[in-house]
């Protein structure tokens, strides 16, 4: 039996009914390693789906039931298990949440509430890896909405949150995969990662690190294992973090440097608008002009690669590594002075715009590689 003294106790019991693979003793000493080191918990979904999809054998139930409702399950989890006690839930804000009211009881979703759905369901349409014009529409609809509920517009709030280490989840540009043609090396990428630090000159200055993590696959044919040589590219630069806006102008308008809204996605985002759901929540009625946006004026460019024996000194096919991995990532992951303003951020997602108007979508990584 288990006693609870404060809502933080409520959410570790919570998170043990439902996650049964905490009952391991060593998982929940990870699980608690990763609050009391700092680590928000409003990122615990990242976490703990590679911690429990590496080590559990009772399958993705737990996982499955907080994702239901647009992660409500999550959100509440989070806001249990605050570090901050003011910033916790109170008891019958917890007995209010979605996750345990709906759906048979409705509630109406505060606008964070709303927040962490659209970002939920982003997440896990990109989870799905099956990016078909509807899967694209439907992101690409959905980080329009976020961008514009964006609860974070002004730079001075971006100080805060943009610093820390991004996954990339999704990017809207262009996609090339491997499937209907020979690349010159046979390369997987694995993790694609932003690093954002501070650096000690101004308060508005970063410096920025985008990491890629791959395979090199030996031989004509693919191997079943999909094992080969391992090896990291990195790309540094630094920059500036200044204020900006977004300007939207109709199709038929279109000049370069500006972005417009796609006919897609204008139509689904003008049509969520004018539902009964959203006219309270959005602070607008029809599309904006114009948006806050936090500009980033990056500096140029510093290329690193690491490659495993035995190609670690072969020069062709380590050129042929970095040609196929442009290929294969987003061009803004590559050259960094590409992306030019941040669109959305929050405890647990970033959205960065590129130059040619794709947006990347990231999520926040756990910073302490040990804990995994």
């Amino acid at each position: 039996m288990m006693i609870a003294f404060d809502m933080r106790c409520v959410g570790f019991m919570m998170a043990k009914m439902v996650l049964r693979e905490l009952m391991d003793p060593l998982v929940f000493t990870k699980f608690k390693s990763f609050l009391t080191k700092g680590n928000d918990p409003s990122c615990l979904r990242e976490f703990l789906l590679q911690l429990l999809n590496r080590n559990s054998s009772f399958g993705n139930a737990g996982l499955q039931m907080l994702d239901r409702n647009w992660g409500a399950g999550w959100n509440l989890l989070s806001l249990l298990l605050a570090t901050e006690p003011s910033n916790r839930i109170s008891c019958l804000d917890a007995l209010r949440h979605p996750f345990l009211c709906g759906p048979r009881w409705k509630v109406v979703p505060s606008m964070n509430i709303i927040r962490w759905g659209l970002g939920s369901t982003a997440v896990r349409i990109s989870e799905e890896y099956i990016y078909g014009d509807p899967q694209r529409r439907r992101l690409a609809h959905f980080i329009e909405l976020m961008e514009m509920l964006n609860p974070h517009p002004k730079p001075k709030n971006w100080l805060e949150f943009l610093p820390g280490k991004w996954r990339l989840l999704y990017c809207t540009g262009k996609h090339i995969g491997l499937t209907f043609r020979q690349p010159p090396a046979r390369v997987l990428v694995g993790n694609v990662n932003l690093t954002i630090s501070r650096t000690s000159k101004t308060k508005t200055a970063f410096s920025l690190a985008s990491e890629i993590d791959f395979t090199v696959m030996l031989g004509q044919n693919w191997p079943h294992d999909k094992t080969g040589v391992n090896g990291k590219m990195q790309v540094n630069s630094l920059c500036r973090l200044t204020a900006g806006k977004r300007l939207y102008i109709k199709e038929e308008d279109t000049t370069t440097g500006k972005f417009s809204w796609s006919p897609n996605t204008h139509d689904s985002v003008a049509q969520k608008l004018s539902g009964r759901k959203w006219r309270k929540a959005v602070p607008f009625k029809e599309l904006p002009t114009s948006l806050p946006v936090a500009k980033l004026v990056s500096n140029d460019i510093d290329v690193t690669l690491n490659l495993g024996d035995p190609l670690k000194k072969d020069v062709a096919t380590a050129g042929n590594v970095v040609q196929e991995i442009r290929l294969q990532i987003p061009p803004e992951m590559f050259d960094l002075t590409k992306l030019v303003c941040g669109t959305y951020v929050d405890s647990r997602l970033l959205v960065v715009r590129g130059v040619n108007g794709s947006a990347l979508l990231f999520t926040r990584s756990c910073i302490d590689e040990n804990l995994r």
